[in-house]
C-alpha cells in the first residue's frame, strides 16, 4: 500500500499497488487501487509514443427500453466542452500535436482514448493527461451542442447537431443487411437482458432524449469505481502515477450500487425478415459462458478459428471451395466474450433461392463439429492462430492498452492476460468436443434470416 510518504512521492491518499508480468513487455505493469475505487494501469512500451486512455463499465448493459443508445450518445457529448475548455479545443489542441483522439461504446464498455508523441520534456505526454482527465471529470453537455429534441418522422429539424449526427449514423446502420440479421438474431437470443439492444440505440429514442436524461446517466455511471485509466509507453512510473492523481481529483464523487442483470437461459427460436435486397443472409447464434471464465473464452475462439476463420476453415472449405454448384457467397464464424455471458455466431451470405439447403448445410458442419473430435492438425492451427493475435496485442502502445482495458473493465482484472498463453497451451481435443456438444448443440440455437422480399 503506497501512502503520501512512500518512496518520496507527495501522494494525499492510500493506494493499494499490484504488479504483474505482461507477456512481450521488458516490464510488468503496476495495478494501482485508489480509496475511491478508480484504478489506474501503467505499462511500459519503449518508445516515442503514450497512450492515455479511460474505462467506464458501462455500455447497453446498462441500459433499458426507454434509454437505449444513451450510452453511445454521451460518448458523442463527452467531447463537446468541459467546465474549463469550450467544445472543439480537447480535439484541436490534441491533434494539433500529432495526436489520435477517439472513442468507442460496446455492450459492457466505453472507452476514450489518446495516442500521441511524448514532446520535448513529455510536454504534450502531461497535456494529454491534463485534457483526458478534464474531459472525463468535467463535462459539460451544452444544450447548443446537444442540439433541440425532434420528431424523427419530421425532417424539420431546427437545430442539427450532435443528436442529429447519432441519428443519421443510427439511419446508415439500418441499411446495412449485416447489422439488420445480427441485431435480429442477438434480439431473439435473449428474453430480458439488455444485451438483446443494439448498442447504437433506435432515431426515434435519441431524437426524444431529454438532455437531463443524459446527465444523470453520467453522474451514475462514471464513478471512480466504474473508471480504470491506463497509460501505455515510456515514462517514469511513479511521477505518471502522481500526476494520474492529481489530474484525476473526483472531488468526493460518490459510486452508485452496480446494476446486476440476469443472463438468460439458452433457447431455440427460428425468425425471418424481409428486406430491399438480392441475397439472403443467415446468422445462427448461442449464448456461452462469462468473459471471466478464461478457459471456456479460449474454447469459444479455438471452435470459432477451426469452424469458420478464413479460407483454411471447415465453413470455407466445406460450403464454398468444395462446392460444384455455389450456395454461398460468404461464410464464418467469430466468438465474442462478454461480461455476463459470450456469444458464437455462424454467419453467411448465400443465394437466396437456396435458402433450405444454405441453412441445413450450415446446421451440418455444426453438428460435425459436436459430434466428432477435431484433429490434432485443428488443434494445432487454433492454438498457433491464437498465440499470434495475443502476441499482437503487445505490437504498440494503443493495443496494450485496449487489452488492459478490455480485461480490466469486462473481467475485473488483468490476471487473465498473464494466464492467456498457459491455458491456451494445455487445451485438448477431448475438451473442445465437450465445448462443441454443450453449446454449440443445435437445440439451443437461434436462427435468423434476412430474405428479399417478396416479388
Amino acid at each position: 500500500m503506497l501512502s503520501k510518504t512512500d518512496e518520496g512521492k507527495n501522494l494525499k491518499e492510500n493506494i493499494v499497488k499490484k504488479t504483474m508480468e505482461y507477456p512481450f513487455l521488458q516490464k510488468p505493469i503496476a495495478i494501482y487501487e485508489r480509496e475511491n475505487g478508480h484504478k489506474i494501469v501503467l505499462a511500459y512500451k519503449p518508445g516515442t509514443l503514450v497512450n492515455v486512455s479511460t474505462w467506464v463499465k458501462t455500455g447497453s448493459i446498462n441500459e433499458t427500453s426507454e434509454n437505449n443508445g444513451i450510452s453511445h450518445f454521451l460518448e458523442h457529448l463527452m467531447f463537446k466542452g468541459t467546465k474549463n475548455h469550450k467544445a472543439g479545443y480537447f480535439d484541436r489542441m490534441l491533434e494539433s500535436k500529432g495526436a489520435i483522439v477517439n472513442a468507442a461504446t460496446w455492450k459492457d464498455y466505453t472507452f476514450y482514448y489518446v495516442t500521441l508523441p511524448k514532446g520535448q520534456n513529455d510536454e504534450y505526454f502531461k497535456l494529454a493527461i491534463n485534457l483526458h482527465a478534464d474531459m472525463m471529470l468535467n463535462p459539460v453537455i451544452p444544450p447548443e451542442e446537444i442540439g433541440d429534441t425532434f420528431d424523427i418522422n419530421n425532417p424539420n429539424i431546427k437545430s442539427k447537431r450532435e443528436r442529429h449526427v447519432v441519428t443519421e449514423e443510427i439511419r446508415m446502420r439500418e441499411d446495412q443487411s449485416w447489422t439488420k440479421v445480427y441485431n435480429l438474431c442477438n434480439n431473439n437470443m435473449y428474453t430480458n437482458h439488455p444485451y438483446k439492444m443494439d448498442v447504437i440505440g433506435t432515431a426515434k429514442l435519441i431524437a426524444e432524449m431529454p438532455r437531463e436524461t443524459v446527465l444523470d446517466y453520467y453522474k451514475t455511471h462514471y464513478t471512480p469505481a466504474n473508471m480504470t485509466t491506463i497509460v501505455a509507453g515510456e515514462f517514469d512510473f511513479d511521477k505518471v502515477l502522481e500526476l494520474l492523481v492529481k489530474e484525476f481529483d473526483f472531488e468526493g464523487r460518490r459510486n452508485n450500487p452496480i446494476r446486476i442483470n440476469q443472463i438468460d437461459e439458452p433457447h431455440s427460436s427460428y425468425v425471418e425478415q424481409k428486406s430491399s435486397i438480392n441475397t439472403g443472409f443467415l446468422t445462427i447464434g448461442y449464448l456461452c459462458p462469462k468473459a471471466k471464465d478464461l478457459k471456456s473464452t479460449i474454447l469459444g475462439e479455438m471452435v470459432s478459428i477451426i469452424l469458420g476463420d478464413g479460407q483454411s476453415s471447415r465453413l470455407y472449405q466445406n460450403l464454398i471451395e468444395k462446392q460444384d454448384v455455389p450456395i454461398f457467397n460468404i461464410v464464418a464464424s467469430d466468438y465474442y466474450s462478454f461480461r455476463d455471458g459470450g456469444n458464437f455466431f455462424v454467419q453467411a451470405n448465400f443465394q437466396a433461392d437456396k435458402k433450405d439447403e444454405a441453412v441445413d448445410a450450415v446446421k451440418t458442419e455444426i453438428e460435425k463439429i459436436c459430434s466428432k473430435k477435431i484433429s490434432d492438425g485443428e488443434l494445432r492451427k487454433a492454438v498457433k492462430k491464437l498465440k499470434a493475435r495475443f502476441a499482437e496485442t503487445s505490437e504498440t502502445v494503443s493495443d496494450i492498452a485496449e487489452t488492459i482495458g478490455y480485461y480490466m473493465t469486462v473481467c475485473d482484472g488483468a490476471d487473465q492476460i498473464k494466464d492467456y498463453i498457459s491455458v491456451l497451451e494445455k487445451v485438448t481435443a477431448d475438451e473442445i468436443f465437450e465445448y462443441s456438444k454443450k453449446y454449440l448443440d443445435l437445440s439451443k440455437a437461434t436462427v435468423a434470416l434476412l430474405l428479399p422480399e417478396d416479388k
